[in-house]
């Protein structure tokens, strides 16, 4: 039987989201050659990139698939000093993010603050697909970058 450790009654494993991060919006996969990886995903997928769009203050350009009601995201650094030039460099491709949207990214901020989480930055920025992102720093997430994202 499954242990419920999340704190909340009647939380049940399996269920739906009670908590803040409502769902994975998407799951940010670092690549060298977007073009390259939007016809390899789209080949595997079996389905087209919806978008594509450039995010000059990441220096990023980006290419979005949906997958049920998440998406994933490819990501391409534009200049060689983008976190995402960085990643590369260090890590290789491969996933970069997981984003969580949540519906208030400001009170979020705040409650990660509270729980100790370091924030990359001290307010949310624009980010792709008419989003607001704020990122989690991977140290205290096991290696993984969170990214919050709330609609504009």
């Amino acid at each position: 039987m499954a242990e419920d450790i999340s704190g909340k009654t009647g939380g049940k494993a399996g269920g739906t989201a009670t908590g803040p991060f409502r769902k994975i919006e998407h799951i940010g996969i670092a690549v060298r050659d977007l073009d390259e990886a939007v016809a390899r995903y789209e080949r595997t997928m079996g389905t087209s990139c919806y978008k594509r769009e450039t995010v000059e203050s990441e220096g990023v350009d980006t290419a979005f698939f949906r997958v049920g009601e998440s998406k994933i995201e490819l990501l391409a650094a534009t200049r060689d000093d983008s976190p995402v030039a960085r990643f590369l460099e260090k890590r290789g491709e491969g996933m970069h993010h997981m984003a969580f949207e949540v519906d208030d990214i400001h009170a979020e901020m705040e409650r990660c603050r509270m729980l100790g989480c370091t924030l990359l930055s001290e307010t949310p920025r624009p980010g792709a697909d008419n989003k607001l992102v704020a990122f989690l720093h991977p140290k205290e997430h096991h290696g993984v970058l969170i990214e919050l994202c709330q609609a504009i």
